[in-house]
């Protein structure tokens, strides 16, 4: 089933909540996405709207894995198995609760400046999202929604993969999903019309649930939306599944080309990126191949192929104009670390910085003496092969290059402290290079990066 469009989506799953119609129901969207789907059935129910703000707290070492959520009001839930489990302390804990926590204000004072929050308490909810991905988010929801007191908590989306469902069944009184295939790619691979969803559209759509007249705003000049969403990138005949980024006030983005045998969801990256964003960088992290493709082990290191895919990206992200004017970095992973060198020597000055993450830049051949972009190259200290490899390369690299050598760190830097050190060296580095002061090129009338 493909949906038109979030409204859609909206209208048919009202058809599948008409049985709650009797009940005290309050319908409440995931900010931003989940708004507009959420309206169409509050509509439907003759139901109040709202939003429900929530962030999970990731263990630090695998932020995808939640330890517990956090939502407006000061609400905390602690899944204490988790946290027994990943050996988290107090002090581990508190960090990643005031980072969230100055996350989940930020994004609340922007929804809450014309809509006040309705309460919870003694009501069904209807958690509504535009579809479900890990599963996370929602999750986190639905616990908080317990924590605010709900008397009965409905989760309902359009689509989800089945594994996400199985574990949300025991997050919810009920459960309604209209598409849950066998394949699910991303949200938007099941949308025909996907376009990101406005802080202003949101806004909006609370103050017609509401009755209510809009009041003027005064505007800010130069406020970025701030954007987190899945995106299908279209690569030649195929479309390439991503998770799309930017923080308010972004420097510059950076496109994660990921190693053989991973994804966008390799929780290396994801941590890496998570670092890169609350530094002030946006981040695209996708899929080079299709799950498909990933069955054949040649496409797998077919770097001409997962470079032409990178230079798809990017042309994809060029369009979007939330990256208007920024600079462009590549941060790669093993054989994604050989297709980023190739798809900048393609790209030339348009690529202004690429970090390397254990990377098989022997795989990029001799078009590594096109490389003009400056140029990280991180190794693991007992990642024997690789590190030789990469010193070799960059003696052969012609832009700004440097090595870093990670001590005690193995080809995946699973060690304590590693991964922290390689996301530390790739901020220093891409907040360097990516930053808005560049220098201008007269002869080409570009922009290139400063040499340092």
């Amino acid at each position: 089933m493909l949906f038109d469009d979030r409204r859609d989506a909206g209208c048919q799953l009202a058809q599948r909540l008409d049985h709650l119609r009797s009940e005290d129901v309050l319908v409440v969207g995931l900010p931003r996405g989940g708004v507009p789907v959420a309206y169409e059935i509050a509509q439907a129910l003759d139901a109040p709207l709202d939003v429900i703000v929530v962030r999970k707290l990731g263990v630090p070492y695998q932020p995808e894995l939640a330890f517990g959520a956090i939502g407006e009001d000061g609400v905390l839930v602690i899944n204490d198995i988790v946290v027994a489990r990943a050996g988290l302390t107090s002090a581990d804990m508190t960090t990643v609760e005031r980072r969230e926590r100055g996350e989940l204000s930020r994004r609340a004072e922007r929804l809450r400046r014309t809509h006040s929050r309705i309460p919870l308490s003694g009501r069904t909810v209807v958690i509504v999202d535009d579809g479900i991905a890990t599963g996370a988010t929602a999750r986190a929801a639905c616990q908080v929604a317990w924590a605010q007191g709900a008397r009965r908590v409905v989760l309902a989306v359009p689509v989800a993969p089945d594994d996400a469902l199985a574990v949300l069944k025991d997050e919810a009184d009920e459960v309604v999903c209209l598409e849950v295939p066998s394949w699910f790619g991303a949200v938007g691979c099941w949308y025909r019309r996907f376009d990101q969803v406005s802080d202003a559209e949101v806004t909006e759509l609370l103050r017609r649930a509401a009755g209510t007249r809009p009041e003027p705003q005064a505007g800010r000049a130069g406020d970025l939306p701030l954007c987190d969403e899945e995106v299908l990138i279209q690569a030649g005949t195929v479309g390439l599944a991503g998770h799309f980024t930017i923080p308010d006030n972004p420097i510059g983005i950076v496109l994660f080309a990921h190693g053989s045998g991973s994804s966008r969801h390799s929780p290396r990256n994801r941590y890496v990126a998570e670092v890169l964003n609350r530094s002030g960088l946006g981040t695209l992290l996708f899929d080079l191949l299709t799950p498909d493709e990933e069955i054949d082990r040649a496409r797998v290191f077919d770097i001409e192929l997962l470079s032409r895919r990178l230079v798809a990206a990017t042309g994809w992200l060029t369009e979007r104009t939330e990256v208007a004017g920024m600079r462009i970095g590549y941060f790669g992973a093993s054989t994604g670390a050989a297709a980023a060198l190739l798809a900048a020597a393609h790209l030339g000055t348009e690529i202004a910085a690429v970090v390397s993450r254990g990377g098989r830049v022997d795989l990029a051949g001799p078009t590594l003496t096109a490389v003009r972009a400056p140029t990280l190259l991180i190794v693991g200290s007992r990642d024997h092969i690789v590190l030789e490899l990469n010193q070799l390369a960059a003696q052969e690299i012609s832009g700004d290059t440097r090595l870093t050598v990670v001590p005690g760190a193995t080809h995946l830097f699973a060690e304590t402290g590693a991964l922290e050190k390689v996301a530390e060296l790739a901020g220093d580095w891409f907040m360097h290079k990516l930053a808005p002061a560049a220098a201008l090129d007269i002869e080409s009338g570009r922009v290139t990066g400063t040499r340092s």
